[in-house]
């Protein structure tokens, strides 16, 4: 396999102030979907309250009917975002990166449920108030005589199917394909719901162009999946033709996978970016992978280096040369595009270190100086190598190799030969630079630490966290 091309020996590195520009049009972007976001919740409520939805405040028998109503329309909008969170939309993408888009997709999944139930409860007590009923009368009631609302209650059911299989004590017994099929079932439950907002909530009754709203809300939403994750991602895959040209050991357990095909240099991408992956091999073609580059695209070749962490990693390694490849992406937000700063310096360990190699195209080429900085148990675990070895040759590169095993004494990220060292003592200017770190969670969660006592902000901190 030929090596990485030499980086160029003339940089051209953006001033300070552009990329403080860039970066302050990406935080502006972030407030500005985020404020959107809370903008829908307390939209709706507006529109229901606009509606004469008070009056269900004005006697006390009619409270739990109006607070069911309310819960209703923020837990349903609540889901929407969730939605639009795992679209792949590329402007959240660019605003915030897909981790955290995912971060906040799974954090919201349990208010939106807690809203959902707190809906059905609600509505059963105050209409069974309203009726001389119990709640338990009134939602048999409500589920054998009035109109979707058998669907209402699938949904939720739904809902609370793909929440429990979401908890991390679940999540550890099930596969990940029947995972996945179970939050197929959120798609379902949403068409589900639909239809008893509109024939039971005089809201969106026939007419109201708040009904128009919501329905452009929800089908909006859909629509942006279907694009996204389905329509854009066949319409690449059909131009683009992926095919493995090669795999290579790199150590044991440890192996790239180069892919070819067709007009690549038009598949826009950046070092350190990940692709969902698909090898149509056995065991392997139904479940997508998230894997980062290993280097920079440069045009012809993607380039993917994969270590042996289970049965579906354990797979890739033996994959065949010609064995064709479904893609997803480029996603995130760890690369160039996100700096603050010309001065870079880039941590990785383990596996970790081989999307900081695809990093360091970018940032060679266009910064004033870069640090990259290899952590190691020993010295098989330095992926690599010889490619790292390559990039000492600009002048305003350093490579550092720390190898040796974690300290048991002290929660840190060095060694323990260098227990008196920290960030601040090994890149004493790393307070101007951009730091971007890639490993093990728990590790990389420290490295962070040290970075912050050594003065910078969270915003010259760059992370990317796979938690699927």
């Amino acid at each position: 396999m030929s090596g990485p091309a030499t980086a160029s020996r003339d940089p051209v590195v953006p001033p300070l102030v552009l990329l403080r520009r860039r970066h302050r049009n990406r935080l502006r972007l972030a407030d500005l979907l985020e404020g959107l976001a809370w903008f829908s919740t307390v939209f709706v409520v507006a529109l229901f309250l606009a509606d004469g939805g008070g009056s269900y405040f004005s006697n006390l028998r009619e409270v739990p009917t109006g607070l069911g109503i309310i819960a209703g329309l923020v837990g349903s909008n609540v889901v929407f975002i969730m939605l639009l969170l795992v679209a792949r939309v590329p402007l959240l993408d660019r605003a915030f990166g897909t981790d955290r888009t995912l971060a906040a997709h799974r954090w919201l999944g349990k208010p939106a449920l807690y809203l959902l139930i707190a809906h059905a409860l609600l509505l059963m007590w105050g209409y069974g108030l309203a009726l001389g009923r119990d709640p338990i009368a009134q939602g048999v009631s409500m589920v054998t005589s009035m109109a979707d609302m058998p669907q209402a209650f699938a949904a939720l059911a739904g809902f609370i199917l793909v929440v429990v299989t979401s908890l991390a004590i679940v999540r550890h017994l099930v596969t990940h394909e029947f995972w996945y099929l179970v939050h197929l079932v959120t798609y379902a439950a949403v068409l589900l719901a639909l239809p008893h907002q509109f024939s039971q909530g005089g809201l969106f009754a026939e007419g109201t162009w708040a009904r128009w709203y919501w329905l452009a809300v929800a089908f909006g939403v859909l629509g942006a999946i279907l694009v996204f994750r389905v329509m854009i991602p066949l319409a690449r895959n059909a131009r683009y033709r992926l095919r493995v040209a090669e795999v290579t050991q790199e150590a044991p357990g440890v192996a790239s996978v180069v892919m070819t095909g067709r007009d690549l240099d038009h598949l826009h991408g950046l070092g350190g970016q990940y692709f969902i992956w698909r090898f149509w091999s056995p065991g392997l073609r139904w479940e997508g992978h998230p894997y980062s580059l290993s280097a920079a695209p440069d045009g012809r070749r993607l380039r993917i280096t994969v270590r042996d962490l289970g049965d579906d990693s354990r797979r890739v390694l033996t994959i065949k040369p010609g064995t064709p490849v479904y893609f997803e992406g480029p996603y995130g937000l760890f690369t160039t595009a996100a700096r603050t700063s010309r001065d870079a310096v880039l941590i990785g360990a383990g596996i970790g270190i081989t999307p900081i190699r695809a990093v360091a195209d970018g940032m060679v080429k266009t910064s004033r100086s870069v640090t990259i900085i290899l952590r190691a148990n020993e010295d098989s675990q330095l992926y690599l190598r010889r490619e790292f070895e390559a990039l000492r040759e600009h002048p305003s590169v350093r490579v550092l190799e720390i190898v040796g095993p974690p300290m048991m004494r002290v929660r840190t990220w060095l060694p323990d030969s260098m227990a008196e060292e920290s960030l601040a003592t090994i890149v004493p200017d790393v307070a101007v630079a951009d730091v971007y770190v890639c490993g093990p969670a728990v590790w990389a969660d420290l490295v962070i630490a040290d970075a912050r006592s050594a003065g910078l902000r969270r915003r010259q901190i760059h992370t990317e966290r796979f938690n699927w």
